[in-house]
């Protein structure tokens, strides 16, 4: 088959997409990239060729402050939450829409595969279907579809377990909906009805759910909030870690199981600040004389470290995480959705800390499970962190938690799941290929029961 993997210039969005790009090559499919310039040699380093979005729709989201300088004085909340909608996803729809057609144009694909933001495949979604591919989404953030006690998104809510709860969450959603939700649905159904096709019915981030033919969810049923989901969803574990990434650091012998190993990464988005996390988290430990600290600079220089380096820490911009996860003991990280599913599916507890982009929600999530602990918030102190880290290894609770879930994930064929799903789409152009989940409500762990949460119409 020919597959088109389309993804949002993001390295977040793009690296389970490159895994799956791996995936497909290696089972004889001849796969293309779209995706920001700035990420070429990434797309071409799978062995996947390469195209480039055109206008507007070619950013470079590692570097927020030149792609979207407003944000940079905008505090988070919702204010924030609009301006970066609108600016990274709604306005770029036109040229991420064009830059398909023209790729598809002379690479006419059998399968378009693309994250859960490339919202440049709406207008094919809401058009004639025997213009388009199938088209299979991977959500490589937390599930972004309504849930069902009615709460907003990005504000980190756990699920409502009382009517005061939910009536509490119905208020914030009408805030929600006036500050956030309503300008951005505006602006988007203007571009769309400008594209030639209709008018959404439903949020932006929830309609792409419904919408798709399939819509592989990168993680399992017990990381997320008990809902009513539409068939498009599966749930299909983490894509495999692309090894060889990077190289084993010269100080790699020493992870020899004589010490706890604290791994601190906040990730490749936002770390343009490694002080608020990195930072805090290396004098946390510093007198810790049991714990190795190891932080990854998610490719940044090691000198934008802040500060003195603590005797017990190392240091790297990259690091091979298939041979350094099966050796951590507990991930401190600011929620990035990939890595929080990595870390989960070696049976790693959590420490967070973090409240920009889709981080509250991931962290809620983490909090809920009880897979770790979550400091909620983006400037965490020494002290918090150590109590936090040093909980998390000194006692059994978070570090079970994990292990179910890493028994969850194993239980998924990933890479046979996904093929299975993307090989159906193309041998069903008609129809998506989802199960009927229902209302999941139960999985390996024990959730809420059903009847604590309103149903959706």
């Amino acid at each position: 088959m020919k597959i088109l993997i389309a993804s949002t210039p993001a390295t977040g969005h793009l690296n389970p997409l490159l895994a799956i790009a791996r995936l497909l090559i290696a089972d004889g499919h001849e796969v293309v990239g779209l995706s920001g310039s700035a990420l070429r040699r990434r797309i071409e380093g799978v062995g996947a060729g390469f195209r480039s979005f055109i206008g507007r729709a070619d950013l470079d989201l590692q570097d927020m402050a030149s792609a979207v300088p407003e944000l940079m004085d905008i505090p988070p909340g919702l204010e924030w939450f609009r301006v970066a909608i609108e600016r990274l996803f709604i306005d770029t729809i036109p040229a991420q829409h064009e830059s398909l057609q023209q790729v598809l144009c002379d690479f006419p694909a059998d399968v378009l595969v693309g994250d859960d933001m490339i919202f440049g495949v709406l207008p094919m979604l809401l058009g004639p279907r025997s213009k388009r591919p199938p088209i299979v989404l991977c959500g490589t953030s937390f599930l972004h579809w309504r849930r069902a006690d009615g709460a907003p998104h990005f504000l980190g809510l756990p699920p409502a377990t009382t009517p005061a709860q939910r009536e509490h969450y119905a208020g914030l959603r009408r805030e929600y909906d006036r500050v956030v939700n309503e300008p951005a649905e505006r602006r988007l159904n203007q571009f769309l009805e400008g594209l030639g096709v209709r008018k959404l019915s439903t949020t932006l981030f929830d309609s792409v759910v419904e919408l798709a033919d399939a819509y592989m969810q990168l993680t399992v049923p017990s990381f997320e909030f008990p809902s009513h989901f539409p068939r498009s969803v599966h749930f299909v574990g983490t894509p495999p870690i692309i090894p060889g990434q990077a190289p084993l650091p010269p100080w790699a012998q020493e992870l020899d199981g004589s010490r706890k190993v604290v791994l601190v990464t906040q990730g490749t988005f936002a770390n343009h600040n490694l002080g608020l996390l990195i930072g805090p988290t290396l004098r946390a430990l510093a007198d810790e004389p049991d714990i190795i600290v190891i932080a990854t600079a998610g490719g940044r220089p090691i000198d934008a470290v802040p500060g003195s380096i603590p005797g017990n820490a190392r240091l790297a911009s990259y690091l091979p995480f298939e041979w350094l996860l099966p050796k951590v003991d507990v991930l401190v990280t600011n929620g990035g959705y990939g890595s929080v599913n990595q870390a989960l599916s070696f049976g790693i507890p959590l420490v967070t800390a973090g409240l920009t982009e889709d981080k509250a929600d991931v962290n809620a999530r983490i909090a809920w499970s009880r897979v770790g602990i979550d400091l909620a918030t983006n400037e965490p102190t020494p002290d918090a962190l150590r109590d936090a880290v040093r909980t998390v290894l000194d006692t059994p609770d978070h570090r079970a938690h994990a292990t179910l879930l890493a028994d969850e994930f194993r239980a998924i064929d990933t890479r046979s799941e996904m093929l299975r799903i993307i090989s159906q789409a193309a041998r069903s152009p008609a129809s998506g290929v989802g199960r009927d989940y229902g209302a999941r409500t139960t999985s390996v762990r024990s959730l809420p029961v059903a009847g604590e949460f309103a149903p959706i119409d």
